[in-house]
């Protein structure tokens, strides 16, 4: 194959960084390319041709050959969904195990509970909106629905002993929170993160982000 199997928009300091530690867990072949945000790259037309919405991450899946062409994911979710499925059973339960039940939960979970929370605690309304408008409770509450997972699992981790896709999507935005000082980090959240900062695949994404930046 001529080149890297994944090609992965990138900038630093954004979600895009979630992805390039996957990539780095999977042990995959990707190349970054990387973009702008000061100076609007993500909002070119080159870029808006292969993701209208001019957002971060979006990642190109080139084959097993190196021969596809537009093939495109993007959002967080999806691109974790993907790369799981494209890794089976290396960082979740496989299908028809009866624990990805609880996988795809928390998957979900991340991106549409946990992020959205942040969103609402990062920047409040000027008023509280009706309970029914929203399908997602405060930071704090979701907060401790992921504590309580990990202490359920019995850790280091949210499925137990062994990391899973999850835990990225999850960890990263914990792992931000708490960098903003936007989070004081409970002693389960403390271990937790401490347990993520021990992978080195972490550690390698960091390095190559820092050397893009």
């Amino acid at each position: 194959m001529a080149g890297p199997r994944f090609l992965l928009h990138f900038a630093p300091r954004t979600r895009a960084f979630r992805i390039l530690w996957l990539l780095e867990e999977f042990g995959a072949d990707y190349a970054l390319i990387q973009h702008d945000l000061e100076a609007g790259t993500h909002k070119r037309p080159e870029f808006l041709a292969i993701n209208p919405d001019g957002k971060l991450p979006v990642l190109e899946d080139r084959g097993p050959a190196g021969d596809w062409t537009g093939i495109v994911v993007s959002e967080s979710l999806g691109i974790c969904a993907y790369l799981d499925e494209l890794h089976p059973g290396l960082l979740s339960p496989p299908p028809g195990n009866p624990e990805r039940a609880l996988y795809q939960t928390l998957m979900a979970y991340g991106a549409g509970v946990l992020e959205p929370a942040l969103a609402d605690k990062a920047f409040p309304r000027a008023e509280p909106p009706p309970a029914r408008a929203l399908g997602w409770p405060d930071f704090a509450t979701a907060l401790g629905r992921i504590e309580r997972q990990i202490e359920a699992s019995g850790g280091p981790f949210l499925l137990g002993a062994a990391l899973s896709t999850a835990d990225v999507l999850i960890g990263s935005t914990l792992q931000y929170v708490t960098a903003w000082g936007m989070l004081t980090p409970s002693p389960v959240i403390a271990s937790y993160l401490a347990a993520l900062e021990a992978r080195p695949a972490l550690a390698a994404a960091r390095a190559r982000e820092a050397v893009r930046a």
